[in-house]
């Protein structure tokens, strides 16, 4: 695999030959407003990719975009098809979960399944009643009477039962507690994830997935900053644990974070670089995983809100 570099938009996470998504200079406008920035990727089947950026770096557009519903400069295939004009072939093998999960109130969950099965050629119902016996959703249950944290689960339960290739997920927890956060997770990767499918998650809750991807494509402000493996981030980021008595030899050495640690001891402080640091600046500190958390706020801070300062 390779990664684009800092700032360049372009990124291969995948050859477009075996691509379920191809993007090149892909451009998205809201008139004079460019929401999306020339921005190139593929993604590969069998990965989990996050998608991560500020609110209005461009995630909600773009994923859009992947399903035909937004406008596009440039080139965008997703399973070999333009989303815009082969919207309804490709629906049938990609799946989106916006980040409001709506199901109609009036209707029962077993009503959704004969809804489901008459309107998706893929679908099938005995694979949802399946799914939801992971869950606490009946089947005679009225969605009005669902928790948000339920409805999103069935929502899931319903979108995980088509023959899909690929599932676009926008902020699919948004507002939900830790505990049906956590149940989500465990059936999209449990009952889904099958090493030919992919997922691209958009998400704040970045602790929270960082263990469950393989790959994370990073916007701010319309540009893709970084696509990249998560094998690939150990190989081409250091992190440098240190105290304070060497904060102006590391800065001299241009990291692109410095940061407070969190009850780390003797290195109450990190500075991550891009690429490998002169010897004589490894031998200052001690070298720590960078989290995804801290290189996207190395990737997408504004300087004059660096929250660096030691």
């Amino acid at each position: 695999m390779s990664s684009s570099s800092i700032g360049t938009g372009r990124t291969t996470i995948a050859s477009p030959a075996t691509a379920l998504v191809t993007a090149r200079n892909l451009s998205i406008s809201y008139g004079a407003k460019r929401a999306v920035d020339d921005v190139s990727f593929t993604i590969a089947p069998g990965r989990v990719v996050g998608l991560l950026g500020h609110n209005g770096a461009g995630k909600t557009t773009l994923m859009k975009a992947m399903v035909g519903l937004a406008a596009t400069q440039g080139e965008l295939t997703v399973l070999g098809l333009n989303p815009v004009k082969d919207r309804v072939q490709l629906l049938q093998s990609a799946s989106y979960i916006p980040d409001v999960a709506i199901l109609p109130r009036w209707a029962r969950v077993q009503d959704l399944l004969a809804m489901m099965t008459g309107l998706h050629p893929k679908f099938s119902a005995d694979r949802a009643r399946t799914l939801l016996k992971r869950t606490s959703v009946k089947l005679s249950d009225k969605v009005k009477t669902l928790s948000k944290g339920m409805v999103v689960q069935a929502h899931l339960a319903l979108t995980a039962a088509i023959d899909a290739r690929l599932m676009i997920l926008d902020e699919p927890t948004l507002g939900l507690d830790v505990l049906s956060r956590k149940a989500f997770y465990e059936m999209l990767l449990d009952e889904w994830c099958d090493g030919q499918r992919s997922v691209l998650i958009s998400t704040h809750q970045v602790e929270e997935i960082e263990s469950l991807l393989s790959d994370v494509l990073m916007l701010n402000e319309g540009k893709l900053v970084l696509g990249i493996s998560l094998e690939d981030i150990d190989r081409r980021f250091v992190a440098l644990g240190h105290d304070a008595a060497v904060a102006e030899q590391m800065a001299a050495a241009h990291p692109l974070l410095k940061y407070r640690r969190q009850g780390s001891g003797a290195t109450p402080f990190a500075s991550v670089f891009d690429g490998e640091p002169p010897p004589q600046v490894q031998a200052l500190g001690q070298r720590v995983r960078p989290s995804l958390v801290d290189l996207f706020v190395a990737l997408t801070r504004k300087p004059e809100l660096d929250r660096t300062q030691f």
